[in-house]
């Protein structure tokens, strides 16, 4: 959907609600470099796809602020009012301690449902003290949301003007919870949750201890949304296994204790459109042209080249990658000495110990297949674990010949959606795992199993050589798929369907 028709319909169609957006992550950050304050910008698909909607229809962004400036830019009540110069919408900040993100985040969020979601055999490590932790701070957000509900229905009362419906729209599994402490202020407050990542099978979901708690929390909301509808069918099982529910599946809903709550797909996407132009700009071009004539992060030289960015999580399937690659040139010699491969990412919870495990991990086996293979001005993987702008990613896109992405499990995965609309020349081909949302889209991708090693390296070797007519039909067809569903089409789309609810 082009930015401009979505901007039209959201205000055509939805004017007349007060939205309240509500995430642990917030879409700007203020941080100090040096004595001066820089506004740092979230490059995460949310940002893109929700600010549009906030200048329009002036909501508010209620999200944990954890820029080391946030306080100081901020009114008494967490406030201030973006973005700078054009003010057209509110971002309200929830201040957490240490103590909340130690338990809320680090602990329940990120120990337990962040592992027993993905299902990666990492043990979730269960703790009811930091459950309650994350029950209050989710009780904290709820408070906020009313504090921000109330003070709107005064101000449109005391200027007589009408009170507009009040749309909570909450993101991802760290705010389970939220839901039930709205309804039980308002239940006329109209409540969504769209749960980022993915949601187990309910042999799985039923070892955590919360569970009860988890899904009743979740269906306060009207509205749930999923990635793709696997893991609607999962939820639904786990509200017939655990609570009994009755469960609708003609229209896929679920009746619990007298309250309806909708369950459906929405599958995630990118900016396809921007991406797509500022992967051809002059800018890209030139990074292209000193990476060609000076490459600064990859040092030894190469005829074929694959590129991954992942943040530095268990659950991104890097160790297997890594071991495909070894057996890559294990069984392809001739690669030896003309196949490099790149790593980008950034660390990523390194509070958690399952976290710092892995990074320590993934640092023993590059070393140990780099000197596998290493001769003396060359060696197969570079890995660069800093934050690069955006516009250099698209560069390496461009340049690579394949892109791997091969997560164990993932709700969505856009960076694979990032990579089709940056493939502009047609050079590269995706290989994509087949436990990654995405995949249910991008079907002439090359699909892998990552914990088929052997298969794996086959189809990174299929990839590298591929005919470029080949590359050209698959990647058209895909970048045509990912148009027609794009991030603007994504949050109309849940908007929506959750108004007419």
């Amino acid at each position: 959907m082009e930015k401009e028709r979505f901007n039209n319909l959201i205000k055509e169609k939805l004017g007349n609600i007060n939205l309240i957006v509500v995430s642990n992550r917030e879409p700007i950050a203020h941080e100090y470099v040096g004595k001066k304050i820089k506004a740092v910008k979230s490059i995460g698909g949310l940002t893109i796809a929700l600010e549009p909607i906030m200048r329009n229809l002036h909501g508010t962004w209620i999200a944990y602020g954890g820029g080391s400036a946030d306080k100081v830019v901020s009114d008494g009540n967490g406030k201030i009012k973006l973005p700078e110069g054009e003010e057209s919408y509110t971002l309200k900040r929830i201040f957490l301690t240490k103590n909340d993100l130690n338990e809320y985040y680090y602990g329940y969020a990120n120990s337990v449902l962040w592992p027993l979601c993905h299902t990666v055999y990492v043990k979730p490590v269960f703790n009811s003290n930091q459950f309650l932790s994350y029950n209050e701070v989710n009780k904290k957000f709820a408070d906020s949301i009313i504090e921000e509900i109330k003070e709107s229905n005064n101000a449109n009362g005391d200027n007589g003007a009408a009170v507009l419906e009040n749309v909570v729209w909450l993101q991802d599994y760290h705010l389970a919870r939220c839901a039930k402490y709205l309804k039980e202020y308002d239940e006329n407050i109209k409540t969504s949750i769209f749960w980022h990542i993915p949601w187990p099978n309910p042999e799985i979901f039923s070892v955590c201890p919360e569970k009860m708690k988890l899904l009743e929390g979740l269906l306060a909301n009207d509205l749930i949304g999923f990635q793709i509808i696997y893991h609607c069918q999962n939820f639904l099982r786990a509200c017939e296994w655990e609570l009994e529910a009755q469960v609708n599946w003609a229209d896929y809903s679920v009746t619990y204790k007298g309250h309806k709550t909708k369950v459906m797909p929405f599958p995630i996407s990118v900016d396809a459109n921007y991406l797509n132009h500022l992967a051809k700009s002059e800018d890209v071009d030139k990074i292209i042209d000193n990476i060609q004539k000076n490459d600064e992060i990859i040092e030894p030289s190469y005829e074929f080249l694959a590129v991954s960015v992942d943040r530095l999580d268990y659950t991104k399937g890097i160790i297997e990658k890594l071991t495909a690659i070894d057996r890559l040139l294990e069984n392809h010699p001739e690669l030896q000495g003309k196949f490099v491969f790149v790593q980008f990412g950034v660390l990523s919870r390194v509070h958690i110990d399952a976290y710092k495990k892995f990074n320590d991990d993934i640092s023993g086996l590059i070393n140990n297949i780099n000197w596998k293979y290493r001769t003396s001005d060359w060696y197969p993987i570079v890995r660069y674990f800093k934050q690069l702008d955006l516009e250099v990613y698209l560069a390496y896109y461009r340049l690579c010949n394949v892109m791997i992405v091969s997560p164990l499990h993932d709700g969505m995965n856009l960076v694979s959606k990032e990579y089709i609309m940056s493939d502009t020349d047609y050079n590269g081909m995706l290989i994509l795992s087949r436990f990654a949302g995405a995949s249910k889209e991008m079907y002439d991708a090359l699909l892998v199993n990552p914990f088929d090693t052997e298969c794996f390296a086959k189809k990174i070797y299929n990839g590298l050589f591929m005919s470029r007519e080949e590359k050209e039909r698959r990647i058209s067809k895909m970048q045509n798929i990912i148009m027609e569903n794009d991030i603007y089409d994504w949050a109309y789309n849940f908007l929506t369907a959750l108004y007419l609810i």
